[in-house]
C-alpha cells in the first residue's frame, strides 16, 4: 500500500496509482515485494527537524528514509523536502517533476537495500535510479 502525506507544504497533484504501479514494477525487477510505503512531502524546516531529532544531523537534505523492510518485503517512510527538490531541479537544470521522481525512487531503492555512501554504491544507486526513471519516460 502507498500512502502520500503533505506536512507543512501545499499539496500538489501526484498520480498515486501510477506511482504505486511504478513502485511495484521496480520492486518486481529487484525481486522484492512492495509492502507499505508512506511518502511524506514536507518543507526544509520540517525535514531539518526530523533530521535533528532522529539522526542528530543539523543540515538540510532532500530525503530521509526510514526503512522498515523485512526483505523481500519493502516497507518504510520517505520524508521528502519539496524545497530541496525544487532547488535541486534548478541547480541540475531538470524539471521539478523529474527531480521529484528521482528523489522518490532514490528512497525506494534504499528500501530495496541499496546504499549510497561509497563512490561505488553511489554509482550503482544512480544507475538504478536512471533505469527506474526510464520506466516512466524520464531520460
Amino acid at each position: 500500500m502507498l500512502d502520500v502525506v503533505f506536512e507543512d507544504v501545499v499539496a500538489f497533484s501526484l498520480d498515486e496509482n501510477a506511482l504505486h504501479a511504478w513502485y511495484e514494477s521496480v520492486a518486481s525487477k529487484e525481486s522484492k515485494v512492495f509492502g507499505d510505503v508512506t511518502i511524506i512531502f514536507c518543507s526544509d524546516d520540517y525535514l531539518l527537524a526530523v533530521n535533528r531529532e532522529h539522526l542528530n544531523h543539523d543540515y538540510y537534505t532532500d530525503i530521509i528514509t526510514f526503512d522498515y523492510s523485512d526483505l523481500p518485503l519493502v516497507s518504510g517512510d520517505l520524508f521528502i523536502s519539496v524545497d530541496r527538490v525544487r532547488d535541486n531541479a534548478n541547480q541540475f537544470n531538470v524539471s521539478f517533476e523529474h527531480e521529484l521522481h528521482r528523489v522518490i525512487i532514490h528512497g525506494f531503492l534504499h528500501l530495496c537495500g541499496y546504499l549510497d555512501k561509497s563512490d561505488d554504491d553511489a554509482l550503482l544507486m544512480r544507475s538504478k535510479e536512471d533505469f527506474a526513471l526510464g520506466l516512466i519516460g524520464f531520460k
